[in-house]
């Protein structure tokens, strides 16, 4: 099967801070494949998502999606850390809104957002303000935006980070649940390795300054993990402590790299 993202050989700095955020990053996700990034802060994981979504360019190499340079479109969506919901739209609105800018016409996209709404139990919530929500059940109408376009595309930028334990939970096994329904190709940003093992079909991890792939892992657990939860089989724990042996080995590793910086006066080990 041909992959429907392909990033080859990228690199990208930000010239007006003269900073490398990414090296050589080469890596496909396939039709319906689930693949989260992570790696320490400062890896270029949100910049990756920002590449593909055609957002920003990169400095070397090639992105491809369905086979042509990246563009914002209708086939990629991108939810966010925090829902950036329009306050003087209700719900329902937010929604339609969306689909108003793809051509849809207002019965049809009313229609929709109710259908959206209703996948993500927020039915009842249509006609409310996103004030009086909650933090999730506000991240829960970014999913539902989001997914109301049937992207064949979603990048996700650590969209459960800032929610309590309870409420990030019921997210994974909603977001589980609809990508089991529709398969769109999902790239997941996350800190969270258990949150990683648990959503992914591969996890990407990647090295700090610049960002640069350590390893891809794929995880083979059973499915559908919102039916059966997988976080209690002995393979969930060796992926975990495969990923967080290298997470320990990059931290080691880049404090023994600063040590020897101090030691040649700050001037850093690039020529060493």
């Amino acid at each position: 099967m041909a992959p429907l993202i392909t990033l080859q050989g990228i690199a990208k700095s930000f010239t007006a801070a003269r900073i490398p955020a990414l090296e050589d990053i080469s890596f496909d996700v396939a039709p319906g494949e689930f693949v989260s990034l992570v790696g320490p802060s400062g890896c270029g994981k949100t910049t990756l998502l920002r590449l593909i979504n055609g957002l920003i360019t990169p400095d070397q190499g090639e992105i491809l999606v369905g086979g042509k340079p990246p563009a914002p479109s209708s086939r990629l969506a991108m939810v966010f850390q925090s829902a950036r919901l329009l306050p003087w739209r209700t719900v329902a609105g937010n929604i339609e809104f969306v689909l108003a800018l793809k051509g849809m016409p207002r019965a049809a996209a009313a229609e929709r957002a109710r259908a959206i709404l209703g996948a993500v139990g927020l039915r009842d919530y249509a006609g409310a303000w996103p004030h009086e929500l909650s933090g999730g059940m506000q991240q829960r109408v970014g999913l539902a935006r989001a997914l109301a376009v049937e992207p064949e595309v979603l990048l996700m930028d650590e969209p459960f980070a800032a929610l309590d334990a309870m409420t990030r939970e019921t997210l994974r096994l909603g977001l589980m649940q609809m990508w089991s329904d529709r398969k769109m190709a999902v790239v997941f940003v996350t800190h969270d390795i258990d949150e990683a093992i648990l959503l992914s079909q591969r996890v990407v991890l990647l090295r700090p300054r610049p960002g640069r792939i350590d390893s891809i892992v794929t995880v083979d657990l059973p499915e559908p993990r919102w039916q059966n939860d997988p976080r209690g089989l002995p393979a969930f724990g060796t992926l975990r402590r495969e990923l967080w042996d290298r997470i320990h080995d990059m931290a080691r590793e880049g404090a023994a790299l600063e040590e020897l910086a101090g030691v040649f006066g700050g001037s850093g080990t690039k020529g060493a």
